[in-house]
């Protein structure tokens, strides 16, 4: 699977979530075969909300942390089948490459104030917000990822260690990839006539060390 993090609401709002897309089936490398979910849906939201919130209460109690009073029993797992395919990757694509606010989407910055617009999220109407300029620069600052913290990551077969088990993935499912043209190397010209020079080899400088 691949899970990408998510901290901000569309009005910038501190609201960490996780955006995840997964197969729909896994591979038996003893038996070299590809398993399908019967199903809609790869198991259960309600069974996965009561899994998570063991595990994320475990790992607070393993470093000492303190739960906050009020902790409701239940957690809500938010599961939604987006699509299958391109439009999944596509859908999720969409919170990779991109910072917190759009520059377009500031409206103005007048007299210490920001003004900026976003989407409604329940009625699909443009809204705007204005703050106060310290507090505009706190609601981006606090998307910024702590050190050690990764935006995406990727699981199982897709992981950057698990190209053999790729390979094997894309054999069972006879997936034929174009191959990459080969980028070419920049034209180096002699200065005098202007020729095509070619190379024949690199040299570091003498005055750099190493």
């Amino acid at each position: 699977m691949t899970a990408v993090l998510h901290t901000q609401t569309r009005r910038l709002d501190y609201h960490p979530h996780l955006h995840v897309i997964v197969p729909g089936g896994g591979v038996d490398k003893n038996r070299r075969q590809w398993k399908k979910i019967k199903g809609k849906y790869l198991f259960n939201a309600f069974n996965l909300a009561k899994v998570f919130r063991a595990r994320f209460l475990d790992a607070i109690n393993r470093t000492e942390l303190k739960i906050p009073v009020g902790a409701p029993e239940k957690w809500v797992a938010n599961c939604q089948h987006v699509g299958t395919g391109l439009p999944a990757l596509k859908y999720l694509t969409r919170y990779l490459y991109r910072g917190v606010i759009a520059e377009k989407n500031i409206l103005s910055c007048r007299d210490g104030k920001v003004t900026f617009r976003y989407s409604d999220s329940d009625t699909g109407q443009t809204c705007t917000r204005t703050l106060p300029g310290e507090d505009f620069l706190w609601l981006v600052l606090q998307h910024v990822l702590p050190r050690g913290f990764r935006r995406v990551r990727d699981y199982g077969f897709l992981h950057g260690n698990a190209r053999r088990l790729l390979c094997l993935v894309q054999l069972i499912l006879r997936v034929m990839l174009e191959p990459i043209p080969p980028r070419p190397r920049p034209v180096f010209k002699c200065p005098r006539c202007r020729a095509v020079m070619e190379i024949t080899a690199f040299r570091r400088p003498a005055w750099l060390s190493g």
